[in-house]
């Protein structure tokens, strides 16, 4: 019998929902809890369990962007057509100069792509996730006292998109915060407060959905243990309805402009997560 039961995959699922989309980092707290579990070898979390909660938070920033998603792949066909026939609208329409900022702030993530297996080997080391957690509490800490930016599609440029892309880089260390880092960047370049959030979001798409590809292999040829599959499918409905919830809470939070109650609960994960694994 596999260790992986139907506790432990609302578990996890529940932490992948929930700290995916909060900035306080999904898989430092998986790491965390993997390891909290007696469960932090390879062989004991399924790579296809985990390509299918990625999955699952994937669906719920369709469900919750869908109204972005709809206009972006619309007006990607028009572009099509507008190329066709060498003719470009002026002013570009903001769903277009949307994707073009997704595409570029994607960029930087193919530069982590050699080092991959070395970036996610680092989720085995506590220290390096304490200490993560602990950094992003003060990027979050940070973007509070960032002064209030006005931009959104239709205004930032391709550096800024460039530049909020790179904090998706970064964030791929386990423990650091993929959505309170490419916000924080957002309120930095001087993104509008609810803009950043949405660019966020709207980000994680390609980053989710090119990392689970990637991973598909590795967890194909692991094997799939097809006795836990109902397990998955338990863990990925609770990641994907808790993932919703999420998003609409930071959608209510970024109205009002303050994320420090993240940056504290950071920095107390980090230090409690530092202080157990001095002691074992």
């Amino acid at each position: 019998m596999s260790i992986l039961s139907l506790l432990s995959s609302i578990l996890l699922g529940l932490i992948q929902g929930v700290a995916e989309f909060l900035p306080i980092s999904s898989s430092g707290h998986l790491a965390i809890a993997e390891h909290l579990l007696g469960m932090s070898g390879a062989s004991d979390i399924p790579e296809f369990f985990d390509v299918l909660l990625h999955l699952g938070t994937l669906l719920a920033v369709f469900v919750a962007y869908w109204d972005d998603i709809r206009d972006m792949v619309l007006e990607f066909f028009r572009g099509v057509s507008d190329l066709a026939h060498r003719s470009t609208p002026t002013p570009v329409p903001p769903a277009r100069r949307l994707i073009l900022l997704i595409i570029v702030g994607t960029l930087p993530l193919f530069v982590i792509l050699p080092v991959k297996d070395l970036v996610e080997g680092l989720s085995n080391n506590m220290y390096f996730v304490a200490g993560a957690l602990i950094v992003t509490g003060f990027l979050l800490f940070a973007s509070d006292r960032v002064k209030k930016g006005r931009k959104t599609e239709k205004s930032a440029t391709l550096l800024d998109a460039l530049l909020v892309g790179v904090g998706q880089a970064i964030a791929t260390c386990p423990g650091i915060s993929r959505s309170g880092t490419t916000i924080t960047a957002g309120c930095f370049v001087g993104f509008e407060r609810k803009f950043a959030v949405r660019f966020s979001f709207l980000l994680s798409i390609p980053a989710i959905l090119g990392a689970n590809i990637l991973s598909l292999k590795d967890a194909a040829e692991a094997g799939i243990i097809w006795g836990d599959v109902p397990a998955y499918l338990v863990g990925v409905a609770v990641a994907a309805l808790v993932g919703y919830a999420c998003i609409r809470l930071l959608k209510m939070i970024a109205d009002k402009g303050k994320f420090g109650f993240f940056a504290y609960y950071c920095w107390i994960a980090g230090t409690v997560t530092l202080v157990l694994t001095i002691i074992r």
